[in-house]
């Protein structure tokens, strides 16, 4: 792992939530991705929307299935960092027990994920859950989220947080988000109606120039890339149009007039 990139497991989980309280004091822009087990569920019923399919996948596999990873990187208004900016949290996880998708572990393996480790190491979610709840870095409006295509992302965090399960409905999600996570971008969302759209976040990175820290698929070296991406599309896309009138929403997903309530999910996918 690259030096810039700190390993977090169960023995030094509570040194590093010390030394984020003192980071996020300065450096409050905070890039965050997660590491999950893919997706194994689909929802049941009849949806008008996109959005609202989109959000009872979510719902349905985001319930089911427990994170693996978890990686927040620190910097200011300008993309500055400090030496130790990269946190990579990594949880408890047995293959034995758990509920996955057979690809998407597959990907984590060939991204050198140790899950032998992360069976006999792992951090708990709910020590995560009540140390993030006090870090500085949720619940704030002081601190600017980052991600990539990211509803997955927010919505395990949410899930850590509350302990429960995640809100029946989009509108009630945002309602959580904004408690939460009040200010945050997006980045796939500041790219509607670019070229890099449909492109994943490694694509998009080598075409803008910028070059990894540490291995694709792992939740630190992710969130790396994306605070780097998300500073280079505002250098490049948002000279003149004011960046926060994309702040707080999220691609795939949005508040509706016309809400539907599923609860049923179908494991045969």
């Amino acid at each position: 792992m690259d030096n810039n990139i700190i390993e977090v497991w169960s023995d030094n989980l509570e040194s590093s939530f010390s030394e984020i309280r003192k980071l996020v004091q300065t450096y409050n822009y905070v890039t965050m991705d997660t590491e999950f087990p893919g997706v194994v569920a689909k929802p049941l019923g009849n949806f008008t929307s996109h959005s609202t399919y989109a959000y009872q996948q979510l719902r349905c596999n985001v319930d089911l299935l427990k994170v693996i990873q978890v990686g927040i990187t620190f910097s200011d208004c300008y993309g500055n960092c400090p030496a130790r900016n990269t946190y990579q949290f990594n949880f408890h996880f047995d293959i034995d027990k758990e509920m996955y998708a057979k690809d998407s572990l597959k990907l984590l393996v060939e991204a050198q994920l140790n899950f032998d480790k992360h069976r006999l190491q792992g951090i708990e979610v709910e020590e995560f859950g009540n140390l993030l709840i006090t870090s500085g870095l949720i619940l704030s409006k002081n601190v600017t989220w980052l991600s990539f295509h990211s509803s997955y992302d927010f919505a395990y965090l949410m899930k850590i947080v509350t302990c429960n399960p995640l809100p029946a409905t989009e509108n009630e999600f945002f309602m959580f988000m904004n408690i939460l996570f009040p200010n945050f971008y997006d980045v796939k969302y500041l790219l509607r109606g670019s070229k890099y759209l449909k492109r994943g976040l490694q694509e998009i990175a080598e075409d803008l120039g910028l070059k990894r820290v540490g291995v694709q698929h792992q939740a630190g070296s992710d969130a790396l890339l994306t605070r780097d991406v998300f500073f280079k599309v505002k250098e490049i896309f948002y000279t003149k149009e004011d960046i926060t009138r994309h702040a707080v929403k999220l691609y795939g997903i949005e508040c509706r007039a016309d809400e539907e309530k599923v609860m049923v999910c179908d494991l045969s996918l």
